[in-house]
């Protein structure tokens, strides 16, 4: 770097336009720049070839990350779920000796005055989180929701009846809190086993 007079180096500072600003011409360049060459098509190939390969192997990790965390999100809206509807379950289950109290006071008419309208807020609470009871008199017996207390024959029915409704059953959605319990009764030509079977 060239020296001043007063000892400091002095910027040295190129002009690289191609065209001369004082006179519009364009500018020839100096043989001692070197013109940069070109790589060879099989460098560019392989630079190009390596890239793709980078490219590829980043999509498919950003791919499976996503997919990992879509899984993983629906996972813990699915656990999230689960964990609500156990907690509602449980404490619906709870409240059912408290409906079954209420059912029956309502049936001997007891169910009077300002003990009415908390029965029916309790009734309309409960009903609102999802519980709904089940098992009339009439329906045909179901072992997965009814429990069989007691047993006889009848002329009136023709398939295994609930002809008496001893407890209701609760379920909350397809969950049953509790079987309905009834007296079950069979159509009396049900084929009775033989004790030629022996």
């Amino acid at each position: 770097m060239p020296t001043r007079d007063n000892g400091h180096d002095e910027p040295v500072i190129r002009d690289n336009r191609k065209i001369d600003p004082e006179t519009g011409q364009v500018r020839e360049r100096p043989q001692d720049q070197e013109t940069p060459v070109p790589p060879a098509p099989t460098e560019v190939a392989a630079k190009d070839g390596d890239l793709l390969a980078q490219l590829s192997e980043r999509t498919s990790d950003l791919q499976r990350l996503q997919a990992e965390y879509t899984n993983y999100r629906r996972r813990v809206e699915r656990d999230r779920v689960a964990v609500r509807e156990q907690a509602v379950a449980s404490a619906l289950q709870e409240l059912l000796p408290v409906l079954d109290d209420i059912g029956r006071a309502r049936d001997h008419g007891e169910l009077t005055g300002g003990f009415s309208k908390v029965a029916e807020s309790l009734e309309a609470a409960v009903t609102k989180l999802g519980l709904n009871s089940f098992g009339q008199k009439g329906d045909p017996f179901d072992p997965t929701v009814h429990e069989a207390l007691m047993h006889s024959y009848s002329p009136d029915v023709t398939e295994p009846t609930a002809v008496e409704v001893l407890q209701p059953g609760y379920r909350m959605g397809d969950r049953v809190l509790r079987p309905a319990r009834v007296a079950v009764a069979e159509p009396e030509d049900a084929p009775a086993a033989s004790d030629d079977d022996n």
